[in-house]
């Protein structure tokens, strides 16, 4: 690889990972509940490839992203790398789709069962032997208690199947319930400078349990880019999960582009986008190990990849904070110790 980025342990789990990772979300294409629209797989195996050759250490995707098509075109972009240049490759499981209506919402299925058989599915899909971290997308909804499919978790990890066995979007009561049964190596929440509860409960519980911390959405679904507008916004076709957003529209929206515009004399100061700078923002909090980025496109890499490397001071943190309450958007601590 020709780029070289701080890493940082990611809980105990022996692995070292650069502080961004590259998300994979967006590249699942459209066809399904969740999408943000059709995209170019050449472009995605670009642009996942770019993320590499800089340095990025990581790709975080899901079964359920493109109903399978995310994992598809991983393994298409790492299938002819080195192994020594291989990213670490984390995905999930736990939301099982219906085939024959490929819109409808995805399923929330915890039978140890139904998880074996998606671990055996993506490793399929992603041309590996064994997943470095496999999540639990989601708290199952089919009556499965969380003690039941954590120990499948634990099982897997044992077997050799998973590295390292994570949560995400769990709370902390979910959490000490999992952790009484077997080590949670990993929490992915949603963190960003409008959605910022989980730096006030999740992540200092991981910060004690030495569980690591890959938040997701830092830039908030492309609102705290900087290049993100009201048009932009309107625009949004109806394949488009963003479209229906509260956050995408009305006040919501508007005090999120005032929240973003608020953050430019940061950037500005640092020589760095709008959008490295939210991202750098969620890795200020004691316990959070790396943030997942997206990315459609080389370009929008080269847009946040300087937050794996950027530094904010207590000058940058107070701005950052009042543009916070300036805004009147989102709820949580505008920053590390601030309410």
């Amino acid at each position: 690889m020709s780029g070289t980025l701080e890493r940082t342990a990611l809980g105990r789990t022996g692995m070292s990972i650069t502080r961004v990772g590259f998300g994979a979300w967006a590249i699942g294409g459209g066809g399904w509940a969740f999408a943000w629209g059709e995209q170019d797989d050449t472009d995605s195996v670009t642009a996942i490839r770019h993320a590499v050759d800089s340095g990025i250490n990581w790709i975080d995707t899901a079964a359920v992203y493109g109903l399978g098509h995310s994992e598809e075109v991983v393994a298409r972009a790492l299938r002819d790398l080195p192994a020594a240049d291989r990213p670490y490759v984390f995905t999930k499981g736990g939301l099982v789709w219906d085939e024959s209506d490929r819109a409808k919402p995805p399923r929330r299925v915890g039978s140890p069962a139904s998880l074996r058989r998606e671990v055996e599915a993506s490793l399929r899909r992603l041309g590996v032997e064994r997943i470095d971290l496999y999540q639990m997308h989601w708290p199952a909804e089919d009556g499965t208690p969380l003690a039941e499919y954590w120990q499948a978790f634990a099982d897997l990890r044992a077997e050799g199947k998973i590295r390292a066995a994570g949560l995400s979007n769990h709370n902390a009561a979910q959490l000490n319930v999992a952790e009484s049964i077997g080590h949670v190596d990993s929490l992915q929440p949603p963190l960003n400078l409008i959605h910022r509860e989980a730096a006030a409960d999740v992540i200092p519980w991981c910060a004690i349990h030495s569980t690591g911390v890959i938040v997701y959405s830092p830039m908030a679904s492309g609102l705290l880019t900087g290049a993100f507008t009201a048009q932009r916004a309107a625009g949004l076709g109806s394949g488009d999960w963003r479209s229906a957003s509260p956050d995408f529209t009305g006040d919501g929206l508007t005090r999120n582009l005032a929240l973003a515009e608020g953050l430019r004399p940061v950037a500005e100061r640092h020589g760095v986008s709008v959008g490295a700078v939210a991202v750098a923002w969620t890795l200020t909090f004691p316990g959070v190990s790396g943030a997942i980025v997206g990315a459609r496109n080389p370009g929008q890499v080269d847009g946040w990849l300087p937050a794996a490397d950027l530094t904010l001071d207590d000058k940058d943190a107070a701005e950052i904070a009042a543009a916070i309450h300036a805004s009147h958007a989102g709820h949580g601590p505008a920053g590390p110790g601030r309410s």
